[in-house]
């Protein structure tokens, strides 16, 4: 291949199909931090936008599975 010529199937990334596995996946590793947003989207076939709208209705049916002890320092918000 010359220097010029660049093989347009090496740059584009096949399309992923969504499925509710993948979303599953993508919502749990969101929700403990192992990936971040533009990962979980590609992982998902979705763009960054559809996958933040998925995962905030995750949080709003899913409830948190861990307890903040009292003994937990604050932390200042302002």
């Amino acid at each position: 291949m010359g220097l010029l010529k660049i093989d347009k199937n090496t740059l584009v990334e096949p399309k992923v199909k969504t499925t509710p596995q993948n979303v599953a996946e993508a919502n749990d590793s969101l929700f403990r931090a192992t990936m971040n947003l533009p990962n979980a989207a590609k992982h998902c076939g979705m763009t960054e936008k559809e996958m933040k709208l998925t995962f905030w209705e995750f949080l709003k049916y899913n409830k948190p599975d861990y307890e903040i002890s009292q003994d937990s320092p604050q932390i200042s918000r302002g």
